[in-house]
């Protein structure tokens, strides 16, 4: 008698994609899902073009290496700042997870936005998903050649825009349009709109629950930030199950209230099926939950078959008031205080930053030289950076050792948002300082604004 051949299995890395056709749902989350669509559109078409002081509100000038965020200007010698805003983003998302799950990905994240912009797109060219799934079948006609160029032209104007909006961030954008017109736009200018453009194009347009599935790394690590009270949406196994088809009356009377209309799945923007259990693909939309509560209203079931709930809300039947109680649990509360430290700390250094900034450089060619009348001089280089929607005149004064004096002038005029270096010659009359480094104080004051002023330490070297 011979063995039986083992069975080989193939485990492929990578599934070939199979069309998703979403089905258009309404309901209390889907209008939650395009309020946050408005607001975030809105932000991101409408800062650009938003004017403060005469000049654009929000720019990153690479070129300057200035960012004005509305009546803040920041230069690179800020980056601390730029380092605690991520750290604001990250502990953020790890609080939102932690409480109730892919809150980010299911409302406000770029690729959901997109791809519901990009969905309403298709649904209003080429129909309801019934008729999109007959077209995808036919062979090519006018009709279909129609909608589907018609289609990819408005998903390409709307790429194209968001790309010279994106590159609107770093060049101004009135300027920007005036050089699209003008056919001028720069190389560089050129490659970043149309890369972006591209890249909205093919996220929202044609890779969609790709990037969610394959792309980004926040499924994968999402689950190490959940635990057994986090909110995910659930289906209630015990009430639902065992599925069938038909009305109470009509033989379901041993059935659950599924009625296993597939509805939850043909909403589905990752086609999924939330029926078997939380999984990775999930991106916390709530559509399937909108989907079900409308067909629960029509068979005369109770809401709720597939809802926000938690592991332990589902096992121990908590109600709602329950499981928000247990919402405030060691690790919510550790991630909200170390977000409220870092805010007070990001916004207190803010708002008492001044607008002043100074760096002292020695001429390195001489350390010190002995003049004619015997006194000492040293030579140094101010860079004096005025980061004020105003512009200034400063007086210089130096510190420190008896006697010690400016030989170059002490006003500097400099205008709003500007930088420049200023040489400094300071002098100190012979035996009025010892021998080696000396400690002294450059003090730079505003004279029409007393409270503006810096103090930056420095040396002064006298020969041995």
């Amino acid at each position: 008698m011979t063995e039986a051949a083992p069975k080989v299995a193939i485990v492929k890395m990578y599934a070939a994609r199979e069309e998703i056709y979403p089905r258009e749902v309404k309901g209390w989350y889907a209008s939650w899902r395009w309020v946050c669509v408005w607001l975030t559109q809105l932000v991101f078409y409408g800062l650009p073009w938003l004017t403060l002081n005469g000049r654009q509100a929000v720019l990153f000038d690479l070129e300057a290496r200035k960012f004005y965020i509305f009546g803040v200007v920041l230069w690179p010698q800020d980056f601390i700042y730029l380092a605690l805003l991520l750290i604001i983003c990250a502990y953020s998302l790890f609080l939102f997870t932690a409480i109730a799950g892919r809150l980010w990905c299911g409302y406000a994240c770029p690729q959901t936005v997109y791809t519901e912009i990009f969905m309403w797109i298709e649904r209003k060219i080429e129909g309801t998903r019934s008729a999109r799934m007959r077209l995808d079948k036919q062979p090519m006609s006018a009709e279909k050649f129609f909608k589907k160029s018609a289609k990819h032209a408005a998903w390409g104007a709307v790429a194209l825009w968001t790309g010279i909006t994106f590159v609107g961030y770093f060049t101004p954008i009135h300027k920007l349009m005036g050089e699209i017109a003008s056919f001028g736009l720069g190389p560089w200018e050129w490659f970043w709109v149309l890369f972006y453009g591209f890249a909205t194009y093919g996220n929202a347009g044609w890779m969609r629950e790709q990037v969610c599935k394959y792309m980004c790394p926040y499924a994968r690590f999402q689950s190490s930030m959940f635990d057994k009270d986090t909110l995910i949406i659930t289906y209630d196994k015990e009430r639902g199950d065992p599925r069938g088809a038909g009305s109470k009356s009509g033989g379901r009377a041993n059935l659950g209230d599924c009625i296993d209309c597939s509805m939850c799945v043909q909403v589905c923007p990752t086609g999924i099926d939330i029926r078997d259990g939380l999984q990775s693909d999930c991106i916390g939309c709530a559509a399937c939950v909108d989907a079900c509560n409308i067909v629960m209203d029509k068979v005369g079931s109770p809401r709720g078959l597939i809802r926000y709930s938690t592991e332990n809300g589902m096992k121990d039947k908590l109600t709602v008031p329950q499981i928000r109680r247990r919402a405030m649990r060691p690790r919510v509360l550790i991630y909200s205080g170390i977000l409220v430290v870092i805010l007070a700390a990001f916004f207190g250094s803010l708002l008492t930053r001044t607008p002043l900034k100074v760096d002292v450089i020695r001429d390195r060619g001489a350390m010190g030289r002995e003049l004619d009348d015997g006194s000492i001089e040293n030579v140094y280089r101010l860079q004096i950076m005025n980061t004020d929607e105003a512009g200034h005149r400063f007086r210089i004064k130096v510190s420190g050792v008896d006697a010690i004096s400016l030989a170059s002038p002490d006003i500097v005029e400099l205008g709003a948002t500007a930088s420049r270096g200023v040489p400094v010659q300071v002098r100190v009359p012979q035996g009025k300082a010892q021998k080696g480094s000396n400690k002294i104080v450059f003090e730079i004051e505003s004279m029409d604004e007393r409270h503006l002023e810096v103090h930056e330490k420095a040396v002064f070297f006298v020969p041995r």
